[in-house]
Formats: C-alpha cells, sequence, structure tokens
C-alpha cells in the first residue's frame, strides 16, 4: 500500500456525498489492513505474505428506510468510485420497496474523532531471522500477523471517525508428544525479545508435564485453577445473549436473573468496557462514541449493560451507545490478590486448566456454559502438577464460576487478543486475570 488511506477515504466520501439528494443521509465505513503474515509448521517457515485489503460498506437513509451494502477496494481510485455509484444509484431504486423503520438510527453531525497508533514492530524481513532461533528445540506451530489495522467512518452531516494502529501476535502451539500439545499466544504493539524468550522459556516446564501418561479423571466437582486464557473464553459468553440490553429485554439473557431477581456473583468479580487501552476504537459503526470506561458489574452486581441506539428507542432506556450487536469491544476483568507464584500452593489438590474450548450455552437462561478442557490442562497434588488429564467437558454456571465458587482472582492482567482473521486481522482483546475457584464441574 503506496498511499494514505485516510486520504484515499476522504476522496470517497467527499464524491459520494456530493451525489446525495436534499432530502438523502448516507453513511461510510472503512476498515482494512496493511499486514505480513509467516506460518510455522513443526518450526520451519512453510508460508509468508503480505496483505493488503480493505472493504466499504454504505448504507443509505431515506424517508425512514435504511438500506447498506458493501464491496472490497480496488485501490484504484476511478474504478471505486464507479462501483460506489453504480450501487448508490441501484439502492436508490430498491429502497422505497422496504418497510418504514420505527426504530432506525439517525446519524448525527457531532463527534468526531482522529487516534493514529504507532509501534514498534520487527520489520517484515526480521520477523523469521528473531523468531526461528528461539523456537528451533521445539515442534511449533503457528502464525505470525503483524502490520498495522485500520477503521474509520463518516456521514453526510459532517461526523468522521478514524482510527489505526500497529499491532503483531504470534499465535502458536508446542506439541509435546503424540497429540498433546502447549497454546500460547504473545501479542502486543510493541515487540519486546526478552518478554517473548520468557514466555517461550516459561512454556518449557509445562511441556516436560505433558510428557507423562495422561491421567483420566472421572466427572464431578473439581477444585480447580483457570488460567488467564480460558478465564478469558468464559468472559466472551458475554457477549453472546449475556450483557445485552436487548436480551434482557427479550428474557433471553444469561442475566436476566441478576436483573429481575437482583442475584449477585462474587465480589471477587467485576466486569467493565475499557477503552483505555487505546486497542480499539470507542466509535461504533454507527459514528456513536462510547463511554471511556463504562462498568458493568461490580463487585458481582449488575450495574450497567450495553445498549446500542436502537434498542435505547425500541426499549425507550438510554444508550450507552453500543455496537449494533451489543458485545463486548473492550472487556476488562478486575484482577484479586493472588500472587501469580503462589497459585499451586492455594489450589492444592484439583485441576489446572490452561485452555477452554468450543464454548456453548447449555442453558443460556440459567447461566450454564459447556466446553472442553484442551492443551495443557494438568491433575495437580499438593500443590504440584503431576500429569495431563484427558480432554473433559465442562457444564458449569457463571453464577458458580463467577460466583459462590469463585476463590480468587489473580493480581495480575494479562492481554489475550483476539487472532481472528476471517474478515481480516481483529483488533483488541480481553484483559482479564486468573480465577481460582473451589469447585467446577466436570461432566464426560
Amino acid at each position: 500500500m503506496n498511499f494514505s488511506m485516510k486520504e484515499y477515504f476522504d476522496t470517497i466520501k467527499n464524491k459520494m456525498f456530493n451525489e446525495l439528494g436534499p432530502d438523502e443521509l448516507l453513511s461510510l465505513e472503512i476498515s482494512g489492513e496493511n499486514s505480513n503474515f509467516v506460518r510455522f509448521n513443526n518450526s520451519k517457515v512453510r508460508q509468508i505474505g503480505i496483505v493488503d485489503d480493505f472493504s466499504l460498506s454504505l448504507s443509505l437513509i431515506y424517508n425512514q428506510r435504511i438500506m447498506s451494502f458493501a464491496i472490497t477496494l480496488s485501490g484504484n481510485i476511478d474504478t471505486d468510485l464507479a462501483n460506489l455509484l453504480t450501487n448508490l444509484n441501484r439502492i436508490r431504486v430498491e429502497i422505497s420497496s422496504l418497510p418504514k423503520d420505527p426504530y432506525i438510527v439517525y446519524p448525527t453531525g457531532e463527534g468526531s474523532s482522529f487516534s493514529e497508533k504507532n509501534g514498534d514492530l520487527l520489520s517484515p524481513e526480521k520477523v523469521v531471522p528473531v523468531i526461528s532461533p528461539v523456537i528451533s528445540e521445539f515442534s511449533l506451530t503457528g502464525i505470525w500477523s503483524s502490520g498495522r489495522v485500520f477503521t474509520g467512518n463518516s456521514n453526510s452531516l459532517g461526523q468522521e471517525h478514524w482510527f489505526e494502529s500497529d499491532s503483531f501476535s504470534l499465535d502458536y502451539s508446542i506439541i509435546a508428544s503424540g497429540e498433546r500439545m502447549l497454546k500460547g499466544t504473545y501479542a502486543g504493539t510493541s515487540w519486546d525479545e526478552g518478554e517473548f524468550l520468557n514466555r517461550i522459556n516459561s512454556d518449557k516446564y509445562k511441556l516436560d508435564i505433558l510428557k507423562k501418561d495422561t491421567i483420566e479423571i472421572k466427572p464431578g466437582k473439581y477444585r480447580t485453577f483457570i488460567e488467564s486464557a480460558g478465564v478469558s473464553d468464559l468472559v466472551g459468553m458475554f457477549s453472546w445473549g449475556g450483557i445485552s440490553e436487548s436480551s434482557i429485554q427479550q428474557a433471553e439473557s444469561s442475566l436476566c436473573k441478576m436483573r429481575s431477581d437482583s442475584i449477585k456473583l462474587s465480589s471477587c468479580f467485576s466486569l467493565s468496557e475499557d477503552f483505555k487501552g487505546g486497542s480499539v476504537p470507542r466509535f461504533n459503526s454507527n459514528g456513536e462514541v462510547a463511554p471511556e470506561r463504562l462498568d458493568l458489574i461490580v463487585s458481582g452486581a449488575l450495574k450497567s449493560t450495553l445498549v446500542s441506539s436502537g434498542t435505547s428507542k425500541e426499549y425507550n432506556v438510554d444508550s450507552n451507545f453500543a455496537e449494533r450487536g451489543e458485545y463486548l469491544r473492550s472487556p476488562y476483568m478486575e484482577p484479586g490478590d493472588l500472587d501469580s507464584s503462589k497459585v499451586l500452593s492455594e489450589l492444592g489438590t484439583g485441576l489446572y486448566l490452561s485452555n477452554l474450548h468450543y464454548l456453548n450455552w447449555s442453558d443460556r437462561i440459567g447461566g450454564r456454559v459447556t466446553g472442553m478442557t484442551r492443551y495443557a490442562c494438568f491433575w495437580v497434588e499438593d500443590g504440584q502438577l503431576v500429569s495431563p488429564i484427558k480432554d473433559m467437558r465442562f457444564d458449569d454456571s457463571i453464577y458458580n464460576f463467577f460466583g459462590d465458587s469463585l476463590e480468587q482472582a489473580t493480581s495480575k492482567v494479562s492481554f489475550n487478543p483476539n487472532v481472528g482473521t476471517y474478515n481480516g486481522r481483529s483488533l483488541g482483546g480481553t484483559h482479564c486475570p486468573g480465577i481460582l475457584l473451589s469447585s467446577f464441574e466436570m461432566t464426560l
């Protein structure tokens, strides 16, 4: 990419807004990346690539109706403008066939912003020389991704937002023996070789334990410690029929009991939407700017939910400018006071779970979550890792593992990045500690 995407976007929006009729409102949203990737398999480089990708979505509002479309941009301004204008004319014809939307969210001309986060990344030519010697003694499979990600939106009333940020991630698995492996992720905005070495060295102890014979535990409730990566997955369930005001209003949320019956979680559990770290933009796809910090659950009590402007109109509640889907964009779980070096001794005898996978609601209204243990999960006796456990299914309630059974959270909060690349490289992630539970239920 040898041109400024901000300037490219400005050219597009200026042309498109000049084409509008007096009763038309237009919103544009752009997103994309300039990234380099390296794929490792068995600690050898298998693929190297560069991705320049950007797409634009357009929403036309006319006579209380809204219609949208999206295209992938080519980088040729004449081609892209011709394509956009053709589609704009098409939806002008089609929009009249839609019913009026009583909950339509109209754009405003207020609240513009600009944010550019420059990181300290490994240059593409240094990635392999720096990483390969460190991982050469292992059988490591993973993906390195690094570069700039950007997003912006603007509307014909004059509101403008732009966000771009440098970031990197190495998402990897190290095979111990057979199908047993350890999963890790190192991510951020500034590469620190010392921190990377520390992470790899800390993996070695677990790898040695993973080579031992597997223990098959019986279904039942166990004293359990869950690392930050696993807690991140559990927190992520709040984005799916949890913290959404719309879900609560429709009686489909796992937090309905917290609203209707004033049931509380553990006083050790506090969750907020916190944009202070700057890893994701505060503006949503409507161009609305969320509070820098929004306390959602405080010491176990439900204080706020995520409320989009559409939900605000439908149920006559105040909006806090959540995204349309009312999902967590920058979740932060407060730490506790458990020293990470004392986790095993505090656990005593029970389960140590590094990762959880394939999570789903087994009973959403009851708050029950099911999933699988995977990768580095161990049986612990007398404060010592003994052996890896056979993969098990768990089924337990947020009112237990974030409630009655939550004894302590670690004093260290770790960043668990979003490493998805389905529609482009993801932004942000979840900040959370590890948690010590008096009980966690294994079922199969």
